[in-house]
């Protein structure tokens, strides 16, 4: 990966809801600037058991995403509504910015893995998926990395990968639960996981 200095989009899943506050003090410590896209979470779930339309769903998901992001806010962390580059440890809340730009299809195909992916895409950055996963598996097998954009996998949505590898972005899927992981993650050391590195 790139200089520890440079910034980084870090997804941090609805999953990790209970792991906010170590998360945060995590990122503050190693001093990186980082742009936090929020998954949905607990409020993406209510929504997925509601019978709406896949373009209410796809509104109501990512406003459940914003509630997240507010909920990382809440933790001292500075929020933003713009897709810009930080300078410090950032909170993006998406929805006004997905609203006015609308750049992903609106189905259950495209969660907030997708959406983060965008965001490293629009600001030319690596993207660091954090969930309550160890990475992404393939006939139970983790795998350290993908090469295969047509894979399917059920820890990230259907459309990552692809999109991931489309868009040439430099991604990572480690477990959010593990401190040390997360630490070495943010200064680009070799840690368990999954890395997606279609530009080399």
């Amino acid at each position: 990966m790139t200089s520890p200095a440079l910034p980084l989009v870090v997804k941090v899943g609805g999953s990790l809801f209970d792991r906010t506050a170590s998360l945060i003090d995590i990122f503050q410590e190693i001093g990186r600037p980082v742009l936090i896209v929020p998954g949905g979470g607990k409020f993406a779930d209510l929504v997925r058991r509601l019978n709406v339309s896949d373009n209410a769903a796809h509104w109501m998901a990512i406003a459940g995403m914003e509630q997240f992001g507010w909920y990382i806010a809440s933790h001292g962390v500075p929020a933003t509504s713009e897709i810009a580059l930080p300078e410090e440890v950032t909170v993006l809340l998406p929805y006004c910015a997905l609203r006015r730009a609308d750049p992903l299809p609106h189905s259950w195909d495209v969660t907030s893995d997708t959406i983060a992916a965008w965001v490293a895409r629009e600001l030319s950055l690596d993207l660091l998926l954090l969930k309550s996963v160890d990475g992404i598996h393939h006939h139970r097998r983790l795998l350290s990395r993908i090469e295969d954009p047509s894979l399917i996998s059920d820890e990230v949505d259907p459309t990552f990968i692809r999109f991931v590898f489309e868009h040439g972005l430099r991604a990572r899927v480690v477990n959010g639960r593990h401190e040390d992981r997360v630490r070495g993650a943010l200064r680009d050391e070799a840690v368990t996981g999954t890395l997606l590195e279609p530009r080399f």
